[in-house]
């Protein structure tokens, strides 16, 4: 494939039920492993258990099938394909992506409660992802380190590992952190030292206790619909708390919020800056959307109005996304859908959103 012909996924996943079952048994010391993530035979199910929780199911299942990309396109599946490199790569090579960035499960959720376990596991897991994921093609994979939230001491210092091992970016749980703390200057301090851009991703749920996302059910829908508000109280504090201002080479992603929002949500921002910077203990010198144009990047996969919304935006403040292998993914057809999103830009902008912009980010040759 020509480089000027490359087309790079900024938000694919790689969810636990796929994840090795060895992965962290074969990692972790002992003592640890006993209370870690493995799996185990619950009611004639393979789950993974960690902490007497069940996180999930392990391996395919029937029931998943019709709503994953993978199944929808035909492509047999024992349920660990998105974790084999080599299956992964034949599938992006059919769906014509040259680069694939990728969300681990902690991206949706993966809760470890003891702070010395979830170090543990996370490191085990950004050990993983590069030795034997990424290293299959560096060049064309980067599944994403994971960064513990029980302290910003302890996830500078796994970012900073992380861009030793050759990490490209890293996520940590945004809604299992206090984003207000100043304490978490360290770890944009370090995002700004090392260069790797941290992400912000939806996750497993909603402001609403009564909605939840239920297969084959309304709720579904209805949660699936407002999922990707839930990133404007991060933007929010990371902007007015003088976090991203302070360290100007910290880059935030917004991965899978889509943005038809975010037009609105500057303007508002920037609105409440005008009105009320005078008044305030602290404001930032320059509008919030200054901000977002230097530093915040947002994902999206497939926008009815994209044409409209995206100069509002600025392409360079832009990725797209395929999703892959998730209900929502555009697998195995993302050419087609990208020339109908965004088939109306120009070339130039076009470029930027769906190569230039993630390849540049996450140092992509």
């Amino acid at each position: 494939m020509h480089p000027s012909e490359r087309i790079y996924s900024c938000d694919d996943h790689l969810d636990m039920a796929a994840v090795p079952r060895d992965l962290w048994v074969s990692r972790l010391r002992r003592s640890l492993a006993e209370r870690g993530p493995r799996v185990v035979e619950r009611d004639g199910r393979s789950v993974w258990l960690c902490e007497d929780r069940v996180l999930g199911r392990s391996g395919g299942s029937p029931r998943f099938e019709k709503f994953s990309a993978i199944g929808r396109a035909g492509i047999e599946d024992d349920g660990f394909r998105a974790s084999t490199p080599d299956l992964r790569l034949q599938d992006m090579d059919r769906d014509g992506l040259w680069a694939s960035v990728i969300y681990g499960p902690l991206a949706i959720g993966f809760p470890i409660r003891d702070p010395e376990l979830q170090s543990a596991c996370y490191a085990a897991w950004n050990d993983w992802a590069v030795t034997e994921f990424n290293a299959t093609a560096p060049d064309r994979l980067s599944v994403l380190a994971f960064l513990p939230g029980h302290s910003p001491e302890a996830a500078a210092a796994e970012l900073e590992r992380a861009a030793r091992l050759g990490h490209r970016g890293a996520v940590i749980d945004v809604f299992d952190v206090d984003l207000t703390d100043p304490a978490w200057d360290r770890l944009w301090a370090a995002a700004a030292t090392t260069g790797l851009p941290v992400s912000f991703h939806l996750k497993d749920g909603t402001w609403s206790s009564a909605l939840s996302y239920e297969v084959g059910k309304w709720q579904s829908a209805a949660f699936a619909s407002v999922l990707p508000l839930q990133l404007d109280e991060p933007l929010a504090i990371m902007m007015f708390s003088g976090a991203l201002e302070r360290h100007p080479a910290c880059k935030l992603v917004l991965a899978e919020a889509g943005i038809g929002w975010v037009p609105y949500f500057l303007d508002r921002m920037d609105l409440e800056w005008r009105n009320l910077r005078d008044k305030l203990d602290f404001a930032t010198k320059i509008p919030p959307s200054e901000i977002f144009r230097r530093q915040v990047i947002v994902t999206f996969e497939e926008e009815a109005r994209g044409t409209e919304l995206i100069p509002m935006l600025g392409a360079e403040s832009c990725m797209w996304a395929s999703d892959y292998p998730h209900t929502d993914s555009t697998f195995p057809n993302s050419r087609q859908a990208i020339q109908e999103s965004l088939g109306a830009l120009s070339e130039e902008d076009r470029r930027k959103i769906v190569a230039t912009n993630c390849a540049q980010l996450y140092g992509f040759a």
